[in-house]
């Protein structure tokens, strides 16, 4: 038995994103009230549109699985900030660093996600990606966008975008950019 319930709970409430950090941003559609196994648990009903999943989230939960409303505006720019940063690339295994990666991408931490983000970025003029590399930045990406995205209510090509310009002023890419730039002028 599903019943619909009240439209606010623990300060979230229907029609609002927010940031499951497992899965990235999603859409609260509703608030349920459900029987599992004999007790009756109230769930907040969260859609993921771009996975196409529908994840039912007991109300109790809500806090040891991470669930946050989105970030405000200052702390999105200063993902943005971080991304423009120099990377920071450890002398560890590539398996280690890649768990270091993951974990930080499924915290559902926006700064920590764009630390990623900005240690994985290549230019074009960089050496190419392994295939882990470039899935672990796409991820870390997707995430970062669709946040910055529904925060900004912008689309998520606009925000990939946002996103791009910011790492194309890092330190290192910047002057070879620049010297491109120059170059061409120039010629």
């Amino acid at each position: 038995m599903v019943t619909k319930k009240a439209v606010q709970r623990l300060g979230f409430k229907t029609g609002e994103y927010v940031v499951y950090p497992a899965h990235g941003v999603g859409l609260i559609t509703s608030i349920e009230e459900q029987e599992v196994a004999g007790l009756s648990l109230e769930l907040f009903v969260i859609s993921f549109e771009q996975d196409k999943l529908t994840l039912r989230v007991p109300v109790a939960k809500i806090k040891s699985v991470g669930m946050r409303k989105l970030a405000e505006e200052d702390l999105v720019q200063k993902a943005l900030d971080t991304v423009t940063g120099r990377a920071r690339v450890k002398r560890t295994m590539w398996s280690r660093r890649a768990q270091e990666y993951e974990a930080k991408i499924n915290s559902g931490d926006l700064i920590a996600i764009s630390e990623v983000v900005r240690d994985l970025y290549r230019s074009d003029d960089q050496p190419e990606q392994s295939y882990s590399e470039r899935q672990l930045f796409e991820q870390a990406m997707d995430r970062m966008s669709r946040e910055i995205g529904a925060v900004n209510k912008i689309t998520l090509t606009e925000a990939i975008q946002l996103i791009e310009k910011n790492l194309q002023k890092s330190p290192r890419r910047g002057a070879k950019a620049e010297a491109t730039d120059a170059e061409e002028a120039a010629a």
